[in-house]
């Protein structure tokens, strides 16, 4: 099986040259992307990197796009000045090095980014997104921070045994049908536990004909045939934040 060799994903796909609009501040004992919108806002969301990093400029590309919708946007260094996963490692060792990297463990990080975009930013309507690895962190941290108004989890890997069940405020989830580390049945399982036991809104997603990543990890520009699903899948995150931010 393919994620037997490659166990997570994140490496399938384009990586942009993109340079990005914002800068990289301090905050706290991490490191972030900060980028804001022409005008002024108390609007903010917070931008969940994958596997690669803060610093992959696909991710840049879509705090930039939040900007760009009006949201103060900032991607943190959520693995903490630890290496991001690197295309050219050894995927042999990838269950060990993301034993170190809990996306269930981030509180310390989320604590220091919330209280920076409070206090130097003045946000008051706070959201998340997050892909991949990220989209994990989502789950747990809509479950943990009540101020987080609104969620985005794309293609978060689940596991059966996952119970995201208790989530405190609305939150979308996006999978690609295509996606071959993450099952379709996996993702019906999923729908089946909020439908019976969400008490907040929540809308899960299967976009036809995508794999992995394709929201972030792909170029409309030079996949003709994804762009309406891509361009259909940022403009359904930034209709989810719009709508409960």
């Amino acid at each position: 099986m393919a994620n037997e060799s490659r166990p997570c994903p994140c490496g399938v796909g384009d990586r942009s040259d993109y340079e990005g609009c914002g800068q990289e501040v301090q905050v706290g004992h991490i490191k972030a992307y900060v980028c804001k919108p022409p005008a002024g806002t108390d609007k903010a969301v917070i931008v969940i990197h994958d596997i690669f990093g803060w610093q992959l400029p696909n991710t840049r590309y879509m705090a930039d796009m939040f900007a760009a919708n009006g949201y103060i946007a900032i991607c943190p260094d959520f693995f903490a000045g630890r290496e991001a996963w690197k295309p050219s490692d050894d995927w042999s060792k990838f269950d060990d090095w993301l034993k170190t990297r809990d996306a269930r463990k981030i509180n310390k990080e989320a604590d220091a980014v919330l209280k920076y975009l409070k206090e130097q930013c003045g946000a008051k309507k706070l959201g998340v997104v997050g892909f991949c690895w990220g989209g994990v962190a989502v789950c747990h941290l809509m479950m943990t921070y009540p101020e987080l108004k609104a969620g985005v989890s794309l293609y978060g890997l689940i596991k059966d045994s996952d119970d995201i069940s208790n989530l405190l405020n609305p939150t979308f989830f996006i999978f690609a049908e295509k996606d071959e580390f993450i099952p379709l049945h996996q993702v019906t399982l999923l729908e089946q536990k909020l439908k019976k036991s969400c008490k907040v809104d929540f809308e899960v997603k299967i976009y036809p004909g995508q794999t992995h990543g394709f929201v972030h990890r792909r170029r409309e520009d030079i996949n003709p045939q994804d762009k309406p699903y891509i361009e259909e899948g940022r403009k359904d995150m930034i209709n989810w934040l719009n709508k409960y931010i």
